[in-house]
């Protein structure tokens, strides 16, 4: 294809040493449609090691003046042992300088943990002689912290118009006082997918440590094959339960373009890896595409006499919870009642008890009773809409394997089947519903 280009985004692991970017360089150069090359921080080299990015967040987190030049030297040290295995000359001592400066001044957390793919960025650019682009001069956030999409993609559509070949380091934006902003970890996959729709490219490549997209966490079944096919809506439901290949938030700048997302191994450019599209262009053999969950939920049984026939009440409940900051992720409900579904990181230090006596006082309920330690599991997949008896074939195999299911939920869409169980229940259910439709 004439004028095609890519974004090509590589993540921690990919660019852990100077061994990963020698890699990273051979993919870039193989295919000049590789022009926009988006890079993490340096990840873990080795078992044990540390992550360039927990390494600043504890920078951020030093008591005193020695203990941070200490932990930046070893930050520093991390970065010029990959110049100096690949004799690149990017000056690391003013840029160490700058930073210690810059914080010195209040330079605040999101700086400081923006650094390691500022960094990076600058290596990368050097080494692949690239252009570097500063993403404080490209990605824009408006004073209530949201992304200015318009200004983001239009700049990035000024800058790229020259038609060089450019890094962006990913992870951080600005904020309309000049401050930076970081966008929540794994940030740099939403960076990779705003470069794409701001430079209208063909395809955004996300280069990572794993074959594709699997069906399921590798942790718990070794086994877990590649998804070869998925689609944005399909991969925003796994990666909001806890698939993390790739950021819930990054299909969205792509989604309306159209702009697909290969995820793809650094380590094995053989694989094909996954293809995100907005819609299949070949059936799944399984019914389901994948599975994805995590611990860390409770549920809130709120009882009342005659709630159907009292106008307003679940607004009034849901009120209560909005009012209190706090977010929900399902709501099952039954003729006088309904649960309240929500993680616990996200109480804002509210006690069980304190969100129990709020909603008496609050709603008049007859009785609030909380069920805790709640794994919820999704099992995500475009063509369960076509095969009869899902919802039914999990309930049953969960029964049979001694699982109990608290919650069970089901849009209308039928892309999705949320299945609330405790805990201790969470990689057996797993293991039982993957065994059903995979094998």
């Amino acid at each position: 294809m004439q004028n095609r280009r890519l974004v090509a985004k590589f993540g921690g692991t990919s660019l852990a040493d100077a061994g990963q970017f020698a890699k990273v360089r051979e993919i870039v150069l193989a295919d000049a449609a590789r022009k926009y090359v988006v890079v993490s921080a340096p990840g873990k080299r080795f078992s044990g090691d540390i992550k360039v990015t927990d390494m600043l967040i504890a920078l951020s987190q030093s008591g005193s003046e020695a203990e941070f030049d200490r932990q930046l030297a070893d930050i520093r040290a991390r970065y010029e042992e990959i110049a100096a295995t690949l004799s690149l000359k990017t000056p690391l001592a003013e840029v160490f300088e700058t930073i210690r400066s810059d914080v010195k001044r209040g330079a605040g957390y999101d700086y400081i943990v923006s650094r390691g793919e500022y960094i990076n960025g600058l290596l990368m650019a050097e080494y692949l002689g690239y252009e570097f682009a500063d993403a404080s001069e490209l990605i824009f956030f408006g004073n209530n912290g949201k992304l200015d999409c318009d200004k983001t993609y239009a700049a990035v559509a000024d800058r790229v118009a020259d038609g060089k070949n450019y890094v962006f380091p990913g992870f951080y934006g600005v904020l309309p006082n000049g401050r930076i902003k970081a966008f929540s970890r794994g940030g740099s996959d939403i960076t990779g997918s705003i470069i794409a729709r701001g430079a209208s490219v063909d395809l955004y490549e996300n280069w990572t440590d794993v074959p594709g997209v699997l069906m399921v966490d590798p942790r718990m079944i070794a086994e877990a094959k590649v998804i070869k096919q998925l689609t944005y809506r399909e991969l925003r439901e796994l990666s909001y339960m806890g698939a993390n290949v790739l950021h819930d938030e990054a299909v969205f700048p792509v989604k309306e373009p159209g702009i697909p997302i290969n995820v793809r191994n650094t380590n094995d450019i053989t694989a094909p890896g996954t293809m995100i599209l907005p819609a299949a262009s070949e059936d799944s053999p399984y019914t389901i595409t994948g599975i994805a969950g995590k611990k860390g939920f409770c549920a809130y049984f709120v009882e009342k006499n005659l709630m159907n026939n009292d106008v307003g009440y679940v607004r009034r409940v849901l009120s209560f919870f909005e009012d209190n900051g706090i977010s929900i992720e399902h709501i099952p409900t039954g003729i006088d009642n309904m649960s309240v579904v929500v993680e616990d990181s996200k109480l804002n230090g509210l006690s069980h008890e304190d969100v129990s006596r709020g909603l008496q006082a609050a709603v008049s309920t007859d009785s609030v009773e909380v069920v805790d330690h709640i794994a919820l599991i999704a099992i995500v997949g475009r063509n369960m809409a076509k095969r009869h008896g899902t919802a039914a074939t999990i309930m049953t195999e969960l029964g049979r394997a001694g699982v109990n299911i608290i919650m069970l939920d089901q849009g209308v869409n039928e892309m999705s089947i949320i299945v609330g169980v405790a805990e201790e229940h969470y990689e057996k259910a797993i293991r039982v519903i993957y065994d059903v439709f995979v094998g």
